[in-house]
């Protein structure tokens, strides 16, 4: 859906709010590691800054109203307390692996992982980062905060990876974390990608009871979906 008329603005502005926080968080681990020939913080820069640009610049052009929600989604009405805080740690997750993995190139030389055993790692990420973008793109309700968009229709949607796992965006989010260490060659950098895992689980366990409870139609798409995160398992 292109933008028209006096929508358009509105996104532009999010848009431009986020990459003041992102190009920032994208160059933060490179700035820690004290070391600008580290190659996978230039990799890991461009992928996170890539991933945001293109799948910002898709979202504006297919649902306006959605990236505008994204763009103020800390101050979104209706909002559950305990989001405001974990939504966050989780848009952040990305720059704390680096953060670890940059300490760690700067203290503690790196983790020996051989070149393919970072391509395949590298994949996985870009795998995670594909997902996100398609289940962000086929979800018109994926705000970045745990709410019930009574104020903007509010529907039980099952278009895209949706029609295979419930929380197709944690899934995705999760597979990048997980592999994030691996492709920075970075030990340190597994203790957070761990927690913020697990963080992710528990929050999209959070999520799901209080959809259940609150969003109408979805505990029909609950049993008929049964999976939250990973197809055939759980």
């Amino acid at each position: 859906m292109p933008m028209t008329g006096p929508t358009s603005p509105i996104p532009a502005r999010a848009a431009l709010r986020a990459l003041v926080v992102v190009v920032p968080a994208c160059l933060l681990p490179l700035l820690v590691s004290g070391s600008w020939e580290w190659w996978e913080g230039w990799a890991f820069a461009a992928l996170l800054f890539g991933n945001f640009v293109v799948s910002r610049a898709l979202l504006v052009q297919r649902h306006p109203d959605l990236a505008a929600e994204r763009g103020g989604f800390l101050s979104a009405p209706g909002a559950r307390p305990w989001d405001r805080v974990q939504a966050p740690l989780m848009a952040l997750g990305g720059t704390l692996i680096g953060v670890a993995a940059g300490l760690e190139t700067r203290f503690g030389g790196s983790a020996g992982f051989p070149l393919p055993v970072q391509a395949g790692a590298l994949c996985v990420v870009l795998a995670g980062l594909a997902l996100g973008t398609w289940a962000l793109l086929a979800n018109p309700f994926f705000s970045g905060v745990v709410r019930i968009q009574a104020d903007r229709g509010h529907h039980v949607v099952s278009a895209g990876p949706n029609r295979w796992l419930r929380h197709p965006g944690y899934a995705a989010t999760l597979l990048a974390f997980a592999a994030l260490p691996v492709f920075l060659n970075a030990l340190w950098a597994l203790a957070p990608a761990a927690c913020l895992v697990a963080f992710g689980v528990a929050r999209s366990a959070l999520e799901d009871r209080f959809l259940q409870d609150g969003l109408d139609g979805y505990r029909k798409y609950a049993a008929r979906v049964r999976y939250r995160l990973l197809p055939g398992v759980w």
